[in-house]
């Protein structure tokens, strides 16, 4: 049996692939390292990993944020070999899921499109390169966190459209002071950005939501994806919700660029279960 985990801050997905063929899976809290103490994961394991095991675990695939440190990575492989001592452990952070559930193993670069946003170039077998990722104070460019971000300095700027922001307002009364306290002062600033990348998909009919969106995805594409040698000639593929749910824009922009793209996922969890089989 292999087990794959794809871990976020919010959920965890598992898929568990037996010998006969058959796929178990499962959802759990999320994890990570550098938020939560290891105890975290141990319970995660034996409240929904274990009756799931219904045979020997040969490999175990964990993908993760938070795990870019080599001693994030060894006290997660030390959780999994307490109960599977048998097993081969790989921990890999999110990046690398998202370039195997994409690419497989052909060459190409491989993006996340969520609450942030990151980028490789994936040679079919490892990451060969990756422009620097500087968070969402600094870039994170087609990202959710990043179009709200815009979005919410424009309302409060009145460079939005009166009618649009009338509609924002009704939807969203924060004052300027709340939102300046949640951005500045609580926990997960930038999911709270991102969650006004849903009014700005749910106006897309508006010429100012399409090309928010519209700016944002060509930004990420100057910024990440055109870094990259001989990008013209490479397919890149996407994962994640923004990417996912804005596709159609997605692959306007890269058209307009002379970009191909292929595939975009909302998760990689399906890619990576394909990817996986070949090591039963």
């Amino acid at each position: 049996m292999i087990i794959i985990a794809d871990s976020g801050g919010s959920k965890i997905d598992w898929r568990l692939l037996s010998r006969d063929g058959k796929i178990h899976q499962a959802n759990s809290a999320g994890f990570n390292p550098y938020y939560q103490p290891i105890d975290h994961l141990q319970k995660i394991i034996k409240e929904t990993l274990l009756e799931l095991v219904t045979e020997n675990v040969s490999k175990i695939f964990f993908y993760g944020t938070g795990v870019s440190s080599e001693k994030n990575v060894q006290l997660i492989q030390q959780v999994f070999a307490q109960h599977f001592p048998k097993a081969t452990i790989e921990v890999g952070w999110d990046l690398l899921a998202a370039a195997r559930a994409l690419c497989g193993s052909e060459p190409g670069i491989a993006c996340i499109l969520g609450t942030g946003s990151n980028s490789c170039l994936y040679n079919g077998e490892k990451i060969i390169g990756n422009v620097a990722n500087l968070g969402w104070i600094l870039a994170d460019e087609g990202s959710g966190t990043y179009m709200g971000k815009q979005l919410i300095f424009d309302y409060f700027r009145e460079e939005m459209p009166q009618e649009l922001a009338a509609q924002f307002k009704t939807r969203y009364p924060f004052t300027r002071e709340e939102v300046l306290g949640k951005v500045y002062q609580q926990e997960k600033p930038g999911a709270f950005l991102a969650s006004f990348a849903k009014f700005i998909f749910q106006h897309l009919k508006e010429p100012y939501c399409y090309q928010l969106a519209y700016q944002s995805f060509s930004d990420f594409f100057e910024n990440n994806v055109m870094k990259y040698e001989n990008y013209k000639n490479l397919k890149v593929h996407f994962v994640g919700s923004i990417g996912f749910y804005f596709s159609d824009i997605v692959r306007q922009v890269a058209n307009d660029k002379g970009i191909t793209v292929k595939n975009i996922l909302e998760g990689p969890i399906a890619g990576l279960t394909l990817f996986h089989q070949k090591d039963l």
